[in-house]
């Protein structure tokens, strides 16, 4: 009973905390399911008086919201594909494979973490239109193949991976592909798991370079689409809130899907090299 007495604050402190966490969830969801009249009302209630699904039928007909879906589902899918193909290869070279600077090399690569994205915007853009890429899903997908977070993670975590057995893989005369395809990638999985789920949610969030990039309004991914519902003089915010609602609901799947994987990621993120 004691016991009980001594954690009863820490309960209650984080059940306070996650109360205050969870209500610009339950707000987002309660105004999208509010009528137009109870959304921009002064003071807002926090106890609907009335439910009403009129935002979410006049979002699906008035705005191309699944063409929006499929597009972001397709840009974070790719990226995702060949995220984990390249910084699973990179990091197994870190990580496992001797070559000279190899170190330098990686200390290099892990710098550019300090250099924001929004400097690199402009180089890119000026690349891409040189190449004939702007306004195509080329032009938003090829600049994020890779991404040096993902190779550092990939490193950290396969460097615990024991070396004997590549030794003994390259002495049944397996080759290097071999040793990657069959042996770092089936243990690496528990890595790639958080990598892909990581790297799909900040695609899936993407919106300053997509914005950037596309033109045509039917190739965008749903957050700049969501962004072409707020007008210069006047706001549907009960629309508008709908529609991030609609975008909110797989990434809420996912983390609830994947809750041991987001726990995995911190802690393989904090493995020593």
């Amino acid at each position: 009973m004691s016991s009980i007495r001594r954690r009863l604050p820490v309960h209650v402190l984080l059940l306070v905390a996650g109360a205050l966490s969870l209500f610009p969830l339950y707000w987002l969801f309660l105004t999208s399911l509010s009528p137009t009249q109870y959304v921009v009302r002064v003071p807002p209630e926090v106890v609907p008086r009335e439910l009403s699904v009129g935002n979410y039928q006049r979002l699906f007909e008035t705005t191309p919201i699944v063409r929006w879906l499929v597009n972001t589902v397709v840009i974070a899918g790719v990226i995702t594909a060949f995220h984990l193909l390249f910084d699973s290869m990179a990091g197994y070279a870190f990580a496992k494979r001797r070559f000279p600077g190899k170190d330098v090399m990686f200390w290099l690569i892990v710098s550019t973490l300090t250099v924001p994205a929004q400097v690199t915007l402009i180089p890119v853009f000026f690349i891409l239109r040189a190449l004939g890429l702007l306004d195509t899903y080329p032009g938003v997908i090829l600049p994020g193949l890779a991404d040096v977070f993902g190779v550092f993670l990939m490193k950290q975590f396969i460097q615990t991976l024991p070396t004997e057995l590549e030794h003994a893989a390259r002495v049944d005369g397996a080759s290097e592909w071999q040793v990657y395809r069959h042996i770092i990638v089936p243990l690496s999985r528990p890595a790639l798991a958080v990598l892909a789920i990581f790297t799909f949610q900040r695609y899936w969030n993407a919106f300053i370079f997509p914005l950037v990039i596309l033109r045509d309004p039917a190739k965008y991914p749903v957050q700049v689409g969501l962004a072409t519902l707020q007008g210069e003089f006047n706001t549907d915010y009960g629309m508008l809130m709908t529609g991030a609602a609609v975008a909110a609901l797989p990434m809420i799947a996912v983390f609830f899907a994947f809750q041991r994987q987001f726990v995995e990621g911190i802690r393989i993120g904090g493995v020593k090299g």
